[in-house]
């Protein structure tokens, strides 16, 4: 970067953000093999139609400079792939793509164009390159202008930037999770994975960069519901500016997404429709969620007592229900035992299990540098680290060695195979599950970072260097723990928590963020983090909602004041998300020590409605924790609300995110909901206030539902609620089977009112059976229903 270039950085961003970006240039330049120079480029657009050859499903339509191919798949999803980009090879698919729709064809459009008409979707090609997706009635839900390219003279993949309109009334969601706010508005967004050494980014900057990023978008608007997944690996940002109604006779303003990418193909699939199918569309091409075993629902627990194996039994014989301890590696490489803190690990194990308690095991993806017959010398025997470009092993800082440590390239499948085998060592030394921690940061424009950019990468037999592979290390990490763990274990589910992955790591286990901000902002950063994540396909994932400062995530001693109240919000959110994991010591005496205790219980009480939710999620990808907007995308008051959350389609849980509340307003989607504690009858649309004493966050039962959960002797029975007046209900119940591979049966009950009473009925095949026992009636459950509370 010369002056010239300083002074265009400025006037473009403004002084300060000028600055930042000359910096950034300056550092990459610096780094020499961290970031290779590009060199001259040329740039590049499709330019004029030429001519378009149909095939099934779609075709190949042909402009002077390029070429794109559409193709409708059977389910209704749309590839769009340029300058000959196919589905395949993929990091984000999950086997083959789906076959094409033979119904659908390319046919001649008005213009000079092409277009493609199919049952759900409507895709037009205009003459110059512009893509539209419309509805089958029409109406446009993304417009895709011609891309741009950016190739550089010497040879070597092109940079690329695509902008797309959506409608002025369109809400932008997914990315992977974002700190700033499940709803992405009038910012830019990194597509590259932080790593473990990373700072928490500054919310609404492009330094929003979380350990899970992923080019994955949903779209919410009048016109319909749509996601787009754009699948490359390469990092890239990603701008979006929302649009605008005009008001009298002005023009709308359409929103738009930019999204420049450093490389990769440009290619991307669209499912459209209804919130429930677009994500279950986008399941069955990256994958159905992989079902963790019923204990991983329940709460976890790391730090405190878990330094050593007396903590451990300490904290498992207290009264505070729990369900997994984690462990950290030892001093000699992360799959070793540290004896003089741990030396019965197994005994240990089998004691715990008896009490259905398990033990997970902090994996860390560098390996410390050591002798032959250590794990990095049989690593360093089978050549499965990253190297340089002149075969030398690549080395990080490690402070407990001055050797520094290797690091496992995960995209060769010699590389997870050899991991894999190390996995049956944990299983042997007792532990039921891994929890992955994220790479250091790799230099994307630092000379520091942990693994050079430019090192060459398998990425499966392909080549390339780190920008390719970066954002995939963490997915395909996850890979290889879940078939080393399947594979020693074939009789149990794996359960694989990663701390850093991308589109398709549902298939492998769940996600956890880290990576928020201090403070009362920390807990909304925590929510938005977990739904975006749902959003983008991966619906076991959990936040962390309160430091370790406080033992168990539970309040501070005496004394500490408001701390101690945010520690309690936190881990009341915690409770209610997929992933519940406290850190520290035991529960903490003090002013919120019963709260603490009565959300445990409450979790470990609602451990069997997560159970059903995790096997719904399987079969249909639909996230476990949902925005307010799920049922009703059309109601736009609920696009905007980011401060509660439906968990299932039963309960909406409306968490405490701000200090010295003691009641909150909540937007309620349509329907009659009541608060589970006093069973208040409220009615929604609309907005309404509800108590929200320390003690307890807003927890409303949509009416007419049912849940299972586990009554006081610990067997499963069904909690219903009462549905309103002439309204009838449901809900879809699939107890435990285990652990293991078994199918289980789904269960569909129907709720209503017969003879001044609230009945419940199972379906049996094509009858409804009426069901009288295991249950436990909620509400106005005889006599005449009440009205809404005023």
């Amino acid at each position: 970067m010369d002056g010239r270039d300083l002074v265009r950085s400025v006037k473009r961003f403004g002084p300060l953000r000028g600055m930042r970006e000359a910096r950034t240039a300056w550092l990459r330049r610096g780094a020499g093999s961290a970031q290779p120079e590009r060199g001259p480029e040329r740039a590049r657009v499709p330019g004029a139609v030429r001519e378009a050859l149909p095939l099934p499903g779609g075709g190949v339509v042909r402009f002077a400079r390029s070429e794109l191919r559409i193709v409708v798949a059977a389910g209704g999803a749309v590839f769009c792939g340029w300058d000959g980009a196919e589905p395949l090879p993929s990091y984000g698919l999950a086997g083959r793509p789906p076959e094409a729709d033979p119904r659908a064809g390319l046919e001649p459009d008005k213009d000079g164009g092409w277009r493609v008409v199919s049952e759900r979707v409507t895709v037009e090609v205009s003459r110059h390159g512009a893509v539209e997706i419309r509805t089958p009635g029409g109406v446009v839900l993304r417009r895709d202008l011609p891309p741009r390219w950016w190739e550089p003279v010497a040879g070597g993949p092109a940079r690329w930037s695509l902008r797309s309109e959506v409608p002025p009334d369109a809400r932008v969601f997914g990315l992977g999770g974002r700190a700033s706010g499940v709803r992405l508005r009038e910012t830019s967004y990194r597509l590259w994975n932080g790593g473990a050494s990373s700072a928490v980014p500054a919310p609404g900057t492009e330094e929003d960069a979380p350990h899970i990023s992923m080019p994955v978008q949903t779209v919410v608007a009048d016109a319909g519901t749509h996601l787009v997944f754009h699948d490359t690996t390469w990092g890239g940002k990603v701008t979006v500016r929302e649009g605008e109604e005009g008001a009298g006779s002005g023009h709308d303003r359409p929103g738009t997404i930019e999204m420049r990418m450093d490389g990769g193909p440009l290619r991307c699939w669209v499912v459209v429709g209804s919130p429930a199918r677009v994500l279950s569309g986008f399941a069955q091409l990256t994958g159905a969620p992989a079902l963790p075993p019923s204990w991983a629902l329940g709460r976890h627990h790391a730090g405190g007592p878990a330094a050593d194996e007396h903590g451990v039994r300490e904290l498992a014989e207290g009264s505070a229900p729990l369900s997994a301890v984690h462990l950290g590696g030892g001093p000699d490489g992360p799959f070793a035992v540290d004896e003089g803190r741990f030396p019965a690990l197994g005994a240990l194990a089998k004691d715990l299990a008896e009490d259905d308690i398990r033990l997970v095991r902090v994996v860390d993806p560098a390996v410390t540098a050591g002798p032959e017959g250590s794990v990095h010398g049989s690593g360093s025997a089978a050549g499965v680290f990253v190297t340089d470009a002149d075969g030398t092993e690549v080395r990080s800082p490690d402070g407990s060695s001055p050797a520094g440590r290797a690091h496992p390239d995960f995209t060769d499948p010699r590389a997870r195979a050899w991991w894999a085998e190390w996995y049956e060592d944990l299983a042997a030394q007792g532990f039921s599950g891994v929890w992955h921690e994220p790479e250091g940061r790799a230099a994307a424009g630092s000379p520091g970072g942990a693994v050079p950019l430019s090192a060459p990468r398998v990425l499966e037999g392909r080549g390339g260097d780190g920008r390719e592979a970066h954002n995939v290390g963490g997915l395909s990490m996850a890979r290889a723990a879940y078939e080393g763990l399947r594979g020693c274990r074939p009789a149990e589910r794996p359960f694989v928590v990663s701390r850093s992955g991308w589109a398709g790591m549902q298939r492998y286990g769940g996600a956890w963020c880290e990576e928020v901000p201090a403070g009362w902002q920390g807990l909304r950063a925590a929510l938005s983090l977990v739904l975006g994540l749902g959003l983008s396909g991966v619906p076991l994932a959990g936040a962390r909602t309160a430091p370790a400062t406080a033992a168990g995530g539970g309040p501070l001693p005496p004394g500490a004041g408001g701390e101690a109240e945010l520690l309690l919000r936190g881990v009341q959110l915690g409770a209610w998300l997929p992933l519940f994991l406290t850190v520290g010591g035991p529960p903490a005496t003090g002013p919120y020590a019963d709260a603490v205790a009565a959300v445990l219980r409450e979790r470990e009480r609602l451990r069997p409605y997560l159970v059903s939710l995790a096997q719904l999620s399987r079969l249909t990808g639909a996230p476990m924790v949902r925005p307010l907007w799920w049922g009703c995308p059309e109601d736009r008051a609920l696009r905007d609300c980011e401060d509660a959350f439906l968990l299932g389609d039963s309960l909406l849980v409306a968490p405490v995110l701000t200090a010295g509340a003691r009641r909150r307003t909540v937007r309620l989607p349509r329907g009659r909901w009541y608060d589970t504690v006093t069973e208040r009858v409220f009615e929604g649309p609309g907005t309404v206030t509800v108590d929200a004493p320390p003690e307890r966050i807003p927890v409303l039962a949509r009416a007419g539902t049912v849940l299972a959960v586990a009554g006081a002797d610990g067997a499963v029975e069904l909690e219903v609620w009462a549905p309103a007046p002439g309204r009838k209900g449901g809900g879809l119940v699939v107890r435990d089977s285990g652990d293991g591979w078994a199918e289980p049966e789904i269960e569909r009950y129907a709720t209503g009112w017969a003879d001044g009473r609230v009945v419940v009925e199972r379906w049996a095949g094509e009858d409804r059976v009426p069901v009288t026992t295991g249950l436990r009636l909620r509400g106005p459950v005889t006599g005449t229903p009440p009205g809404p509370a005023s």
